[in-house]
């Protein structure tokens, strides 16, 4: 007879297969969906609550299957995956947006585009170990989770590396359903090792009592899921909003939170003992970066950020294993963490951009993961030196006392700018103070929030009391002013990057600034407007900001602005910047995704369109599509203009643009502006056209300014269904970031 160890390769296989396409489905339809969502921080967070959401629907489901006999179980599973197969390949559902209700509209859209697929390969870690268990020569089985978060990071890291650079959407959907018949064929064989096996998890489970997990075992796992999975989510959006906004920056994170599975749930355990080991200086260390905000990070704190998540998630995962339940409650226990991870998410992507105005969610979750580390035995020093009550009482309060004296002086240094060698040696120091204080665990987290204070929480705590920041579905926005004096200006920063900026001096509040001064390729453009198209242009500009280029409008003069965030609008609607209502208080406003509103436009309704739409530092993508092309061209005269800002600091979009322009017989030219005013900084502008003759025209109406050819295509044009940014990444700016 076939022993089940002799199995443990067509389970594994079938594991990994399954948590492959699951992870690789994900990038994918949240790809699809992109033309419609745009590339906001927070449409990536609730696309992985959805999938949250549909893994612990296929736990749940997986759990109740595991109670039926095991060949039931097999008949039931394969027939539902039958079922699913009905409905691919997988195409994007045909939901119209509701503005304003992203936060539930996004998610319901992937729900109704990959719900049931999704559902039942999301079973088969939980289900696949379960069968696996079943032969009474099988082992333990809870190595094979292990397996399939490889499985799962496979997938990952296939997606950008390999399927969207290789494949159109259409052909990574038809390439998704072949491996899906693959994972049902290796179910089936699954199934058939098992036909005839006596189920020895069922038999024991009515020989022997069964085994009690009272509501506080339940809780802890809870617990232990919830946090390492919010912080993935927290840690995708601090990154990107105040530390390093890089593009592919969201795989990583979830690579590593992955990752922690495999070290966590691995049958050996040294690598996971040490990680354990090493986690409680990484949680003050790095963790007292936290609640920085003032948008000046380096790769250095990107990386910092990126293994605090790691090391939290290895050591809360390793913990969640070794509390672990018998063979007989496996899928019980894989639903519990599956709630806790759903709850994790819904907590980051769903409850904290409605009640924080900044990442706040980031450091309380690094404070919840520092009251749930496990406590390593080499680090209990209280007991192994055998300190009595008394002893122990007077070593706490010295080691309070150096603490709080040590982050006092860290505040003042971090304060002041001054000696960051000191500043990094107080750092070590009340990391080893902290770690001194892990027997005491409310200890360990105060002095943790004192570290997260000295290096910049208490200037991030002032800026929410005076309410500079807003959090909307699209982003976090801050809103300052400089220090007193002749040249203070106000600026609006999302993310890492400045968005507006205006003076504040009553002589030069409508001068136009940053991005959009008259040497600027949309400022000469404006201003030659009249030239080109008559004292009643009319202008179309996607990307409200803080209205800046309002301050371009001409009387008669018809403006269009569409904006896709309630909350940049209210910043020009409530005085917090001036350019819209002092230069152009009649232009429309028009809220809502620009390319889905320019597509209601009738045709040739703008004369001018100027496109300066940005995530933090990223153009979203579908707005340097093909198609996008398209909807803006249909918008455009014939003899209109089309201005695109790609002032980037990681991807280099000309390339993109002169295929997309030689793909649609149109003709273009750059405009780099490097200025040398206070209130400018550099731009990059690209100016397209259908007729040669006008970019002549608008040429000789700069002024002697120069105008350069695009760099050449290196590539295929960008469409809906094949885009892909690795190739056009600025490799050497990330490194230089280090």
């Amino acid at each position: 007879m076939t022993t089940g160890s002799a199995r443990r390769p067509l389970f594994v296989a079938t594991i990994l297969t399954g948590s492959f396409l699951l992870f690789l489905v994900q990038p994918m339809v949240a790809r699809m969906a992109l033309p419609r969502l745009g590339g906001a921080p927070n449409v990536w967070n609730s696309a992985m609550v959805v999938y949250q959401a549909l893994l612990l629907a296929g736990y749940g489901y997986a759990h109740g299957l595991s109670k039926l006999a095991q060949r039931r179980q097999a008949m039931v599973h394969l027939s539902l995956l039958l079922l699913a197969a009905l409905t691919l390949p997988i195409v994007l559902a045909n939901l119209a947006p509701a503005s304003g209700w992203e936060v539930l509209w996004v998610p319901l859209l992937l729900l109704l585009t990959v719900g049931p697929v999704f559902v039942v390969v999301s079973a088969q870690a939980p289900l696949m170990q379960r069968w696996y268990a079943a032969d009474p020569g099988a082992g333990q089985p809870w190595a094979l989770y292990a397996a399939s978060n490889i499985g799962s990071f496979a997938g990952l890291l296939a997606y950008p590396l390999l399927a969207e650079p290789l494949l159109s959407l259409h052909q990574q959907s038809h390439a998704w359903s072949l491996g899906y018949g693959v994972l049902i064929v290796l179910v089936g064989v699954a199934a058939w090792s098992r036909w005839n096996v006596t189920d020895v998890v069922a038999v024991a489970a009515q020989a022997e009592p069964e085994e009690r997990i009272g509501a506080r075992r339940v809780l802890l796992w809870l617990a232990l899921s919830a946090v390492p999975s919010g912080l993935l989510l927290s840690t995708s959006t601090h990154l990107t909003t105040d530390i390093f906004a890089m593009p592919l920056l969201w795989v990583i994170p979830l690579g590593l939170y992955l990752l922690s599975f495999a070290f966590a749930f691995s049958d050996r355990r040294a690598a996971a003992h040490v990680i354990v080991l090493l986690t409680p200086a990484a949680v003050i260390f790095a963790g007292s970066f936290a609640m920085v905000s003032t948008s000046g990070g380096t790769m250095v704190a990107a990386i910092g950020a990126l293994l605090l998540l790691f090391e939290v998630s290895v050591a809360l995962h390793a913990r969640l294993y070794d509390s672990r339940p018998g063979a007989s409650k496996l899928t019980f226990f894989y639903f519990i963490m599956s709630l806790g991870g759903a709850l994790g998410g819904a907590f980051t992507a769903l409850v904290a951009p409605v009640v924080f105005d900044w990442v706040w969610e980031h450091p309380i979750l690094i404070l919840a993961s520092a009251t749930l580390l496990p406590l390593p035995a080499q680090l209990d020093w209280r007991r192994m030196a055998g300190l009595d009550r008394g002893m122990s009482w007077i070593a706490l309060a010295v080691l309070l006392i150096c603490a709080t004296f040590v982050a006092a002086q860290l505040m003042t240094l971090v304060s002041d700018q001054s000696n960051e060698l000191v500043q990094l040696f107080l750092l070590l120091a009340l990391t080893g103070l902290g770690v001194l204080l892990m027997p005491w665990r409310w200890a360990f987290v105060l002095v943790l929030l004192l570290a997260m204070l000295a290096q910049g929480g208490v200037t991030t705590f002032k800026a929410s009391r005076d309410h500079q920041r807003t959090r909307s579905y699209f982003g976090i926005y801050n809103v300052y002013d400089t220090g007193p004096g002749p040249g203070q200006v106000r600026l609006l920063a999302h993310g890492t990057t400045l968005h507006g900026k205006q003076s504040l001096d009553p002589e030069r509040r409508t001068e136009a600034t940053t991005y959009y001064g008259d040497g600027s390729g949309v400022g000469l453009a404006m201003e030659a407007a009249p030239r080109l198209y008559g004292a009643n242009a009319r202008i179309g500009v996607v990307g409200l900001g803080s209205g800046t280029l309002a301050c371009r409008h001409k009387p008669g003069q018809r403006w269009t602005i569409f904006e896709i965030d309630p909350a940049i609008v209210h910043y020009s609607r409530n005085g917090t910047f001036t350019f819209l209502q002092t230069c152009a208080p009649d232009a429309r406003i028009v809220l809502g995704d620009a390319r889905l509103e320019l597509e209601k436009l009738a045709p040739q309704s703008l004369d001018l369109l100027a496109v300066d739409a940005f995530s933090s530092d990223a153009i979203p993508l579908h707005l340097l599509t093909d198609e996008a092309l398209g909807v803006y061209e249909q918008a455009l005269t014939p003899e209109g203009l089309l201005a695109l800002h790609i002032s980037n600091r990681y991807i280099d979009l000309e390339p993109v643009l002169s295929a997309i322009a030689k793909k649609r017989g149109l003709v273009a030219m750059i405009r780099r502006d490097t200025p040398k005013g206070d209130l400018v900084v550099a731009s990059n502008w690209v100016v397209m056209a259908r007729d040669p003759a006008r970019l002549a025209q608008l040429r000789a109406a700069s002024g002697g300014l120069k105008w350069e050819a695009l760099d050449p295509a290196r590539g295929a044009a960008w469409t809906d269904d094949h885009a892909s940014v690795l190739p056009y990444i600025r490799w050497g700016a990330m490194l230089g970031k280090l």
